[in-house]
């Protein structure tokens, strides 16, 4: 049955149609990619900090952890092996995010989530079958090769797939679904780490195949978007889109968006090198947004909580299974925190989230490294006190409810949002690729930072939350509201971009029509 809401939006544009069970059974199989996505990050860091993992595969890590009293409580984990652990998946993404851009523009997204699926399914049976730390890591490739496929397609597939004014709340599906995995990684680790014999890191390692295994079959049976279908331009494909846009909206009155997908298609086909045009001066809005934002979201320093958060209880002295417990209670608020987010987005806005949610980090993230500065000496045998770690957890608990709300969803739905089709599966690619680019870099080097830094590390992040909350006031408009094919309005009267982007359109004759106001 289909739901009667209504799309349309604030700048007068009216699409119809509404939201149909059709569109949400298939965006709900779509954000399984954020579910291995979400577990593949929980899991690494519940795995690194159970001893019968470390003493097989780190043997270094453990005996440091375990004995040596003159090493600091910072860089107990301080490890580059250990770190390539985590890191690899991401560079392995980075390569593979470049290979899925030319996938999805040539075969659709459809295809993308299917080869993400099936390289999610080979990292899963390696990890889990791992016997030294060389196949441990080229499961991590894989998983990474399936999570380059997977982010480069879900996040389009879903934007493309809702109606605008509710586009908010189906791309925050991702972001939920990241967080739904890394929650049952924590579960999972918590789990397996009291199996006695200690082979239950092989066990969580294993289990990332059922997440994998539903989005592969579940891809399968997935509907090609109406936009990557009109963008192959053949009269078949363009009559499989009209029905298609039927089934999903609910109507038969479909003609309005059908003219808007031919018009960006006809656009898009003067483009044969979508990298390359893609940094055109009319571009350049969507080029500054495709670095910045992926990298702002990796330098608000969720990474070290999603990645490390055990191996930072640990440090504050806190027992293998309290750690893992913790890590669990953060994965439950961010959860919860994100599902918020796809009730208010497409009322409140991006913007107002993007800022609320950047007060609120700095603010976490200043009282975390206070109290580390104040309470967390380097000396081993003076731990914090349980009192003061409990305060730690609280205040790591209010800044990722902080990121699930803002950042963590938002940084993804606004670069899948606002690039034109003629460079959408490059903008796409580039804003992926910025993202595992800078992932790797702090999942590689967050320990040894930490163990030089130590609580300065913290105040490090929150000087970068205080820039990219400034960068959103001043540079970003706001998108809501505002269907995906109309989205160079936006740019064109904004005070800063509008340079940019009328510039170019008058030489070709073209203008910016409507009024989005930021």
């Amino acid at each position: 049955m289909a739901a009667s809401l209504s799309t349309t939006t604030n700048s007068g544009d009216h699409y119809n149609g509404r939201i149909t069970s059709f569109v949400v059974l298939s965006c709900v199989m779509a954000s399984m990619g954020g579910v291995i996505f979400g577990y593949d990050i929980g899991i690494s860091g519940g795995v690194t900090s159970m001893g019968p993992f470390l003493k097989k595969f780190f043997p270094d890590v453990y005996a440091r952890m375990r004995a040596d009293s003159n090493v600091s409580n910072y860089c107990k984990f301080d490890s580059q092996l250990l770190t390539t652990f985590t890191s690899s998946l991401y560079i392995a993404g980075l390569v593979a995010t470049f290979f899925a851009a030319s996938v999805t523009r040539a075969f659709g997204r459809r295809t993308s989530i299917l080869i993400g699926g099936a390289a999610f399914l080979s990292g899963a049976a390696l990890g889990g079958a791992a016997v030294d730390v060389y196949m441990l890591i080229l499961g991590r490739v894989l998983l990474g090769v399936g999570v380059g496929f997977a982010n480069q397609s879900v996040p389009l597939y879903l934007s493309e797939m809702a109606p605008p004014q509710y586009r908010g709340a189906f791309n925050n599906g991702f972001q939920f679904s990241v967080g739904i995995g890394a929650l049952s990684a924590n579960l999972i680790n918590y789990g397996t780490e009291k199996i006695s014999g200690g082979w239950g890191w092989r066990l969580s390692l294993a289990l990332a195949a059922v997440p994998a295994s539903a989005l592969a079959l579940g891809a399968l049976f997935l509907p090609e978007t109406p936009n990557s279908l009109v963008q192959r331009g053949r009269e078949d494909d363009l009559h499989r889109a009209t029905i298609l846009l039927r089934k999903i909206r609910g109507t038969p009155d479909v003609g309005a968006e059908i003219e808007d997908l031919v018009s960006a298609c006809n656009t898009s086909k003067s483009s044969r090198r979508p990298f390359r045009d893609f940094m055109r001066r009319r571009y350049r809005p969507q080029l500054v947004m495709a670095f910045a934002i992926p990298f702002f979201q990796q330098v608000t320093g969720i990474n070290v909580i999603a990645f490390y958060a055990p191996l930072l209880f640990r440090t504050m002295g806190l027992g293998e299974s309290a750690s893992l417990m913790s890590s669990i209670v953060t994965g439950l608020v961010g959860t919860t925190s994100t599902f918020l987010s796809m009730l208010a987005v497409d009322r409140l806005g991006r913007r107002t989230l993007f800022i609320a949610g950047g007060l609120q980090m700095l603010a976490s993230q200043l009282v975390i490294g206070a109290v580390l500065a104040a309470r967390l000496g380097d000396d081993p045998r003076e731990l914090m006190g349980k009192g003061w770690a409990f305060a730690v957890l609280v205040a790591v608990c209010a800044y990722v409810a902080g990121f699930g709300w803002s950042w963590g969803p938002l940084g993804w739905l606004v670069p899948s949002e606002i690039f034109p089709l003629e460079v959408r599966s490059a903008g796409q690619s580039v804003s992926v690729a910025v993202n595992f680019l800078f992932t790797f870099a702090v999942a590689q080097t967050f320990l040894a930072m930490l163990c030089h830094m130590k609580a300065g590390i913290f105040f490090f992040f929150a000087g970068w939350v205080a820039v990219m909350t400034g960068f959103v006031y001043v540079l970003l408009p706001e998108t809501k509201d505002v269907p995906m094919e109309r989205m160079e309005r936006v740019w064109g009267e904004h005070w800063f971009w509008r340079r940019f982007v009328e510039g170019e359109e008058s030489e070709s004759g073209g203008g910016v029509d409507g009024v989005i106001k930021q």
